[in-house]
């Protein structure tokens, strides 16, 4: 019930007494209020006129990166006795210096200069209002407003750098990279020998194998180095990512997309990302700069979510080309390991990374003796998960998050598995 009201209830009240009563003391009282009431009345706040410009410092920062808010309100109306300002901020914002809420006195014509620092944690968010309160000295009247103004924040997620990341796949692109793609042409990894064609460089003569010949003279054969399709799918199912109340694993799984894709793009490759939550978020895939920019300001606006639609894993091959590469980065439940497993055996190459929720949700609870039974359990079926896609020729990244990121992904994708090295020498896939 508003102030206002009540007050009007009470003073009937005691006007209705006294004139039932006919006692004098029920109107003396009733006396006080209702001036107080005529009084609010009579400076009641008129129409809110008032114009907001907003300068921020940065518009794109890092996490934890300060940003300076600075604004300048003017009062274009009447003067204003008591005005009350809030800039609403988003829960990933915590204002470090200052205030994003000022009560204040505005005169006509005046202006106020009002400034307050934030950081913040991944995340976007525009600036699309300022919250305005403008009430009476004995703050019975108020009139809200929303005073429109402009601006944007956009907190990228930290991408640690990955110096090196060795994949291998079936196919490649007809530009010049760093994978090797099992077809002879000039690269710097020996090939095999061929006959000397015109035009092929002495140094490339193979005199051993040409000594046996006397009739033909052969040369070497290098490994021709390509570019190649890499498809990173960040796993954003709310039922996966969240472990608790208030425990989440997804943030660290958008720490290792951003560093993954800024890799493959710095290594010349075609990146394309997928964030399979509520729905299907596609990032075409592109190269270069402008592909890290766009995968970066993706990652920015990523939320978990859930849908019936996309309970279980479906990746549509449709987005990805056949026998490209392609990295999976989720904590992994058992029931995704058939859906992964058909993409292994339909071609494509798979690296999983799986930041580890059993160790990352244990260190946040006390370190009795039942939760180190729990853990050790969940632990043990983990195991049996991640090998059952070892088997089947996909490699595992599994990440303690407590550990830096690009030490442990350099650490198990330095070089290709042992059964794609084989198949780069002819063996069986």
């Amino acid at each position: 019930m508003s102030r206002i009201l009540l007050l009007s209830l009470l003073l009937f009240v005691l006007l209705l007494g006294g004139l039932a009563t006919f006692n004098a003391a029920w109107l003396e009282l009733a006396i006080p209020l209702a001036v107080y009431l005529l009084a609010g009345f009579l400076l009641a706040p008129e129409r809110i006129n008032l114009s907001v410009e907003r300068t921020l410092s940065m518009e794109r920062v890092a996490p934890g990166q300060p940003v300076t808010v600075e604004l300048l309100i003017t009062n274009h109306g009447s003067s204003i006795q008591q005005l009350l300002l809030r800039d609403p901020l988003p829960d990933f914002i915590t204002v470090t210096d200052g205030s994003a809420r000022r009560v204040v006195s505005l005169k006509k014509g005046g202006k106020l200069r009002w400034s307050y620092t934030f950081t913040g944690k991944r995340g976007f968010h525009t600036f699309a209002a300022l919250e305005s309160t403008v009430s009476d000295p004995f703050g019975l009247l108020t009139v809200h407003q929303n005073l429109p103004t402009d601006g944007q924040i956009l907190i990228l997620p930290a991408a640690p750098r990955v110096r090196r990341i060795a994949i291998r796949t079936r196919a490649t692109r007809v530009y010049s990279g760093n994978i090797p793609a099992r077809q002879g042409g000039p690269g710097i990894d020996f090939f095999g020998v061929r006959e000397y064609q015109p035009g092929d460089p002495l140094h490339a003569v193979n005199w051993r194998v040409s000594a046996r010949h006397p009739q033909a003279l052969f040369a070497n054969e290098y490994e021709q180095e390509r570019v190649a399709d890499v498809g990173v799918i960040l796993d954003a199912r709310r039922h996966v990512n969240q472990l608790g109340a208030d425990l989440s694993i997804f943030d660290e799984s958008v720490l290792a997309a951003a560093s993954l894709c800024d890799a493959f793009l710095a290594s010349g490759n075609r990146v394309g990302l997928l964030i399979y939550g509520q729905f299907i978020n596609w990032t075409v895939p592109g190269y270069g700069k402008q592909q890290r920019e766009r995968i970066l300001h993706t990652l920015a606006r990523a939320v978990p979510g859930e849908s019936q639609a996309f309970a279980g894993i479906y990746i549509p091959r449709s987005l990805f080309p056949a026998h490209s590469q392609l990295v999976f980065i989720s904590p992994l439940l058992p029931d995704d390991i058939q859906p992964l497993v058909r993409l292994r055996a339909q071609g494509y190459s798979l690296i999983v990374v799986s930041p580890n929720p059993v160790r990352f949700e244990a260190a946040s609870l006390p370190p009795d003796e039942t939760v180190r039974q729990a853990a050790r359990i969940l632990a043990m079926r983990r195991r049996i998960t991640l090998q059952r896609l070892r088997h089947a020729g996909v490699q595992i990244v599994d990440w303690d998050v407590s550990q830096p990121f690009e030490q442990v992904v350099e650490s198990a994708l330095s070089r290709p598995p042992s059964f794609m090295r084989a198949i780069s020498a002819g063996g069986a896939p």
